[in-house]
């Protein structure tokens, strides 16, 4: 399995961050893979898929830290395109809540 688990919610509180601006506060670290849980279920394959995905936004991952366990908000298609090359981790700015 690529992810610990497959989410379809966010199950943490509203954290206020919306933009890549917001996010840029948070230095970016390694996290493997395993340790995530995704907040959604589906991804459109086209946007896996195309040369530009990653392109606009953000070059990292979005990780939200919570109650112990690490939710992949955004940046599925990264995490994903990391796994299909066979890494195990991914660089992600992780936002740590109370």
């Amino acid at each position: 399995m690529i992810f610990k688990a497959v989410g379809d919610h966010k199950p943490y509180p509203d954290h206020g961050l919306v933009t890549t601006r917001d996010w840029s506060h948070l230095p970016p670290r390694q996290i493997r893979l395993d340790q995530l849980t995704t907040v959604r279920a589906q991804l459109d394959l086209r946007g896996l898929l195309t040369d530009d995905s990653t392109f606009y936004g953000d070059l990292f991952a979005h990780v939200v830290a919570w109650r112990g366990e690490l939710y992949l908000e955004d940046g599925l298609q990264r995490a994903l395109r990391a796994a299909l090359q066979q890494r195990v981790i991914i660089h992600a700015r992780v936002l740590e809540l109370g």
